[in-house]
């Protein structure tokens, strides 16, 4: 997990923010800028979902400030993979995996919540048309998914 936006002056601007984020770090200043313009932000009160299992997986998240749960399941089976995420991680991954269509986790706010979402189709898009960032960006995501499964394996 990279928790590099814990400071006490948080970056308010999406570039700011990614820039800030371990996932988005091998990104060079023009790549993050293009993926900055596909940002929005969202506030979320504590309690609330960020999204559901069997939810459109359409977007990727960053979190800015706040604590979400994150519960991954597969068949009757049910874990906690990477349970806790915090300032500058990411979640959300399904929406950046190619023909996936509904969540198969569930996120919740164990807080109040800011986070920045990415429009996955828009972010693929975007990879694909520049593959170095496509390609950075793919071997972050299955650094991503290989630990939230071996968390996910372990229980």
């Amino acid at each position: 997990m990279d928790t590099s936006l814990h400071s006490d002056i948080l970056p308010t601007q999406p570039r700011d923010i990614i820039a800030q984020t371990g996932f988005f770090s091998p990104l060079e200043p023009e790549q993050l800028e293009k993926v900055a313009s596909l940002c929005g932000r969202r506030s979320i009160p504590k309690g609330s979902p960020v999204y559901l299992l069997g939810d459109p997986a359409d977007d990727f998240f960053v979190l800015v400030d706040g604590v979400v749960r994150f519960s991954l399941r597969f068949g009757h089976a049910q874990a906690s993979a990477g349970e806790i995420i915090r300032c500058g991680d990411v979640f959300g991954w399904a929406a950046l995996i190619e023909g996936t269509v509904s969540r198969i986790a569930t996120a919740h706010c164990l807080t109040p919540c800011t986070v920045l979402s990415i429009d996955g189709g828009a972010l693929l898009s975007l990879m694909e048309s520049d593959n170095v960032l496509g390609y950075r960006l793919m071997k972050r995501l299955n650094a991503l998914i290989s630990g939230n499964l071996k968390h996910f394996v372990a229980g």
